[in-house]
């Protein structure tokens, strides 16, 4: 288990090599992967092709908008999606379910997108047995239970809740960026970030999870720490100590329950810096360290 602290210092984006003579992405959007009779789409992100014999990883990407808004097309999954496929990764980024009542098919969409990366795997060069799930804030969330539900009875799309029958939702790792850990312990903070007695949990977000408590079976249910196993993949938590909208204990119980349990997980914890960050920047500002190649190591490291 890594406990990171990156202090608040800005670093030349000059120490990012990978900008200089990337080969171009090929950026296809509003390609269908739900059924028929669904609207949501997802954009693909297509890196220079592979060498002869080889295959490339891949990574669904899950935007946040705190269960009710969103979209696949927002900035940060651009800068994201973009990083990733310059690194030779095939990465899509997914709308999916939003509002009341989208639990649990908003899980069942990102597991559909895990599902249609396998199944094009042909088609795209994709190696299906290296692919990684990621997501911020509410898409965190739900990254966070795409990879450690896998194949758990009520939370693997079935039926006319899936186009891909018989194809695992299966993946290799998964980066949470700030994302709700626990629904049931998210802590109200002060305007710096610093967390509160006072519980988050309000009517508003109740109704997207059907539960009519705080103390409601399905939050619980829907809680990647109560999914957190020896075996389940390998996590990364990139969060910030400054973040007003998700509590920064939120990383800190994630990490204690996988050191608890036996599992794989890092945490880094961002120095003064808030919510909704991409790999680069907050409020237009370059952020302390070097997130690409903490991602990239990462993903380079499980997805071998």
């Amino acid at each position: 288990m890594r406990r990171l602290f990156v202090p608040l210092v800005l670093f030349s984006l000059a120490v990012l090599p990978l900008r200089a003579a990337e080969p171009a992405v090929k950026v296809t959007t509003d390609l269908p992967f739900l059924a028929a009779d669904r609207t949501e789409k997802l954009d693909l992100y297509l890196p220079a092709p592979p060498a002869a014999g080889k295959l490339s990883p891949a990574l669904v990407w899950i935007h946040g908008g705190g269960w009710a808004g969103g979209t696949k097309n927002e900035a940060r999954a651009k800068n994201i999606c973009g990083i990733l496929a310059k690194a030779g990764y095939v990465a899509v980024s997914v709308d999916y379910r939003l509002g009341a009542g989208a639990w649990p098919t908003n899980l069942f969409d990102c597991k559909n997108a895990v599902r249609f990366l396998r199944a094009n795997a042909a088609k795209y060069q994709i190696d299906p047995n290296r692919i990684a799930v990621a997501g911020g804030s509410a898409g965190g969330h739900l990254a966070l239970m795409v990879a450690l539900t896998a194949g758990k009875p009520g939370l693997e799309p079935t039926g006319e809740h899936t186009p891909y029958s018989g194809v695992s939702s299966a993946v290799r790792g998964v980066i949470n960026m700030y994302g709700v850990t626990n629904l049931q312990t998210r802590r109200s903070v002060d305007a710096k970030g610093q967390p509160t007695e006072t519980p988050r949990l309000r009517d508003s977000s109740l109704k997207y999870f059907g539960a009519d408590s705080d103390a409601a079976e399905v939050l619980t249910l829907a809680s990647p720490v109560t999914h957190v196993a020896k075996d389940s993949p390998p996590m990364l938590t990139l969060h910030g100590r400054a973040d007003t909208t998700v509590d920064y204990l939120q990383a800190e119980e994630l990490e204690r329950v996988a050191r608890e349990r036996g599992a794989a997980h890092t945490l880094v914890l961002l120095e003064g810096v808030g919510h909704t960050f991409d790999f680069e920047k907050w409020k237009k500002k370059p952020l302390p360290g070097d997130m690409p190649a903490t991602a990239l190591a990462f993903l380079s490291k499980h997805l071998k």
